[in-house]
């Protein structure tokens, strides 16, 4: 064990651990979930970290070895080393000053062994004096969250797009296999079942654009502001050169805002990204509650499609496959839109100068994000790629189905009560609608399937 103080006072630290005292109380403070910060965030920070020192170089604020040290230091977090140092719940106080000074502790201590002192030995690098020099965790915990999530954005339009590829196909597979459409669950009119994919593959189109967006809107950092945005014990550079270094680093275009108090303390842009992976959840879960209810069955059901079978469904009947996938795909998109109204709490609880909140509105954020990206990678592959059309089931609906819901399709020609009497008519005496306007000589067999395919098809691409 080491001996390390603060201002409450000694506590003993292992000695391996690269995390010091200030890490230990967050850890004996906050011992509530056991979930620690997302990976990608940890490497936000690094990079934070590293885009700070070099500056601090640059500037003469820093010693050539202590700044060499910490930038060696955030480089292997970079890499992916230490990251089980990184050990402070997920629910802590204090604005992410627990996972900051963690950040600064375990770059310090390696970056005192690599000067070949050991760790605790403060006196070569300090978490506070040079690894946190001309830095608040009110500048860096946001800006990092704000890399980190840029990052995460970045692999989500891919899977997208993706998935829109593999909605398309299907449409395409589809175009010619007419079926049922229905409003509120009751028979409509005829539509193709290509036409339906098409139209899935159009909001994923969409929600993938949003994504892209997400970007810039997440582009706006404080750093320099330090805690509370006005920039108090940092150089009036130091902010704009630590941004311009962290975009070399991390390879993004972020920008210091115009305004650093308002950066400070108002949250909005993260409710816009959350927003938008809301909105993209609630698309998505429509899309899966439609599949499964298409694929419903598969005797007794719609079976208009087949999804692929993945596992037995039942510990007790014998045969039964379920739609585990789609299952799985709604229960993200719930936790997805749950995160978001989290997300805004932590956003309108924000007081004064600061919001104390950040470590659970990272934590949302980063889950929404990564739950999205897997899921739906798993969706594609094992689901939507492997999708069969019934078309035999398809054809017996539309055959039911058109005969007496092809109504609206001759409105155009005979008038809405005419066509109501009609529907009538056919349902007093028992017969289709087909026979009725056949027996009434309204129209002949060729005529009427030429008005119903044309009813079908008078609509094309947008524009």
């Amino acid at each position: 064990m080491r001996v390390e103080h603060d201002l409450l006072g000694e506590r003993e630290v292992p000695e391996e651990a690269y995390w010091g005292i200030h890490t230990l109380r967050a850890k004996e403070n906050f011992p509530v979930s056991g979930y620690t910060i997302h990976p990608e965030f940890i490497r936000a920070l690094a990079q934070v970290k590293k885009a700070c020192a070099m500056t601090n170089l640059e500037m003469g604020y820093l010693a050539k070895d202590v700044g060499g040290a910490i930038i060696s230091a955030c480089d292997e977090i970079i890499e992916g080393k230490f990251h089980d140092q990184f050990i402070v719940d997920v629910f802590q106080g204090g604005a992410g000053t627990s996972t900051n000074m963690n950040a600064n502790e375990v770059i310090a201590n390696r970056a005192i062994e690599t000067l070949g002192g050991k760790r605790g030995d403060y006196h070569l690098v300090h978490p506070n004096n040079h690894v946190n020099m001309h830095q608040s965790t009110n500048d860096v915990v946001p800006t990092a969250i704000k890399v980190a999530m840029i990052k995460l954005f970045r692999q989500l339009p891919a899977t997208l797009a993706n998935l829109e590829g593999a909605l398309q196909k299907k449409a395409g597979e589809f175009a010619t296999i007419l079926k049922m459409g229905r409003t509120e669950h009751q028979d409509a009119v005829p539509i193709t079942l290509g036409d339906e994919f098409a139209a899935y593959a159009k909001v994923v189109g969409r929600d993938r654009f949003r994504m892209l967006e997400c970007e810039r809107i997440l582009s706006r950092v404080n750093l320099g502001g330090t805690v509370l945005g006005t920039g108090i014990a940092a150089p009036k550079r130091f902010g704009r050169l630590a941004i311009e270094k962290l975009n070399q680093e991390a390879g993004l275009e972020l920008f210091q805002a115009g305004d650093l108090i308002d950066c400070t303390q108002n949250l909005d842009c993260f409710a816009a990204v959350s927003g938008a992976l809301k909105i993209h959840a609630a698309n998505i879960s429509k899309i899966t509650s439609d599949l499964m209810l298409l694929h419903s069955g598969p005797r007794t059901g719609f079976t208009e499609i087949r999804l692929p079978e993945m596992q037995a469904g039942s510990s007790i009947m014998p045969g039964k496959v379920n739609p585990v996938i789609g299952e799985m795909v709604e229960q993200v998109a719930m936790q997805v839109i749950s995160n978001d109204y989290v997300v805004c709490e932590v956003i309108r609880r924000g007081r004064l100068e600061l919001n104390a909140f950040l470590p659970l509105l990272s934590y949302c954020l980063f889950e929404s994000v990564s739950l999205l990206d897997r899921a739906e990678r798993i969706f594609t592959e094992k689901c939507v790629s492997g999708i069969e059309a019934n078309e035999e089931v398809c054809q017996l609906q539309i055959e039911r189905g058109w005969k007496n819901w092809g109504l609206p399709a001759l409105v155009p020609y005979i008038g809405y009560a005419r066509a109501t009497d009609i529907a009538c008519q056919a349902k007093r005496e028992g017969k289709t609608v087909r026979e009725v306007i056949i027996s009434e000589d309204i129209f002949s067999q060729e005529e009427l399937d030429k008005i119903l395919m044309e009813g079908i098809t008078a609509f094309g691409e947008d524009e």
